[in-house]
């Protein structure tokens, strides 16, 4: 049986328009560090970033924060982090947040939190790893994904042969248990990306 011993956390450098977006991340990091399950995330201390990061901080949690050169000052980078990794661009960070990591969750966020969980989705659907991968549903804001989702589905883009299951959790309590029932089952193997096949993504 597997167990998860740090979760990737996609969020936004903003807070948006809804106070349960904050509330929810905070209320995570805290969840992870009461299980003594490590954050890795982003690396900035702004936003949904900076609630998921201090509220595992604030609870005694280990987080490892991830980040480039060029978005230190622009997410005003977390210097508290147990871990901070500066990478040289993009590609290296999310990389590195894959090896860190035995599950993903999207919470709420814009362009950047939809691209970093679609490239975990592609690289399931294309058999690259089997890592949890969850939509943090909260107040309905990855329902129209789910709806593009189903309509990918139904018009045979995504076929039966190439589906990838993402989770879903509409409350925050729910996240780490509906991770840890998906990891149990995946083979250690199966959660590895080869190495080669990982420097061409």
């Amino acid at each position: 049986m597997n167990t998860i011993k740090n979760v990737c956390v996609y969020c936004g450098s903003g807070p948006g328009t809804n106070p349960e977006f904050v509330k929810a991340a905070t209320a995570f990091g805290k969840t992870l560090a009461e299980n003594g399950v490590g954050l890795v995330y982003g690396g900035g201390s702004i936003g949904l970033m900076g609630a998921v990061a201090a509220g595992a901080l604030e609870n005694g949690g280990k987080v490892t924060g991830i980040i480039p050169t060029f978005l230190t000052k622009r997410e005003h980078v977390l210097k508290d982090a147990q871990e901070l990794i500066v990478t040289k661009d993009m590609h290296e960070r999310k990389q590195l947040m894959f090896e860190h990591s035995d599950a993903f969750v999207a919470f709420p966020g814009g362009v950047g939190t939809l691209e970093e969980l679609v490239e975990q989705m592609t690289w399931s659907q294309l058999g690259r790893h089997s890592k949890p991968i969850l939509l943090a549903n909260i107040a309905g804001f990855w329902n129209p994904l789910l709806v593009l989702i189903d309509h990918m589905k139904q018009t045979a883009f995504i076929r039966a042969n190439l589906w990838v299951d993402v989770l879903t959790a509409d409350r925050v309590e729910d996240i780490l248990p509906t991770l840890q029932k998906a990891a149990a089952q995946v083979p250690e193997a199966a959660k590895l990306m080869d190495d080669q096949v990982a420097s061409r993504l």
